[in-house]
């Protein structure tokens, strides 16, 4: 009886141990506060996105990053990066070559093909908005 008391005890310690070490661990990061978006633009004649291009849009928390791969497919990014969102420098820019955005503060750089995370510290990627086009008016929603 005294084996199994041990063996029990040990296995309780040990349980007890790594509840108390993966309670001290930071595991979230700050989440960008929600902002209803919900608007209509017409990408091929008033705001203008050629394919392959970008526009930044009010809207959002910081703003958003409309990106067009293909003629007919939209992406629309916020422009607070999911690292630091609520730091008031903090602000996601694409770079010159059109398919990258990078963080101004923590200096996190995103690919645009899908908001992931290709280096710096940011774990998550860019947040994302629903988006419908019809071939004539593209609808932004969260």
């Amino acid at each position: 009886m005294k084996t199994v008391f041990k063996g029990v005890s040990k296995v309780l310690l040990f349980g007890f141990f790594l509840l108390s070490v993966s309670c001290g661990k930071e595991t979230s990061q700050t989440e960008i506060p929600y902002i209803y978006v919900n608007f209509v633009i017409y990408p091929n004649t008033l705001h203008f996105i050629p394919e392959g291009g970008y526009v930044y849009s009010s809207g959002g928390y910081k703003g958003l990053i409309i990106y067009r791969p293909l003629s007919d497919q939209f992406l629309v990014y916020e422009r607070a990066c999911p690292y630091d969102p609520l730091e008031d420098d903090a602000r996601v820019v694409v770079e010159d070559n059109g398919i990258i955005a990078v963080d101004s503060l923590c200096g996190s750089r995103f690919i645009l093909t899908d908001g992931s995370p290709i280096t710096g510290p940011a774990t998550t990627g860019l947040k994302q908005y629903r988006t419908r086009y019809d071939g004539y008016s593209l609808t932004v929603t969260n």
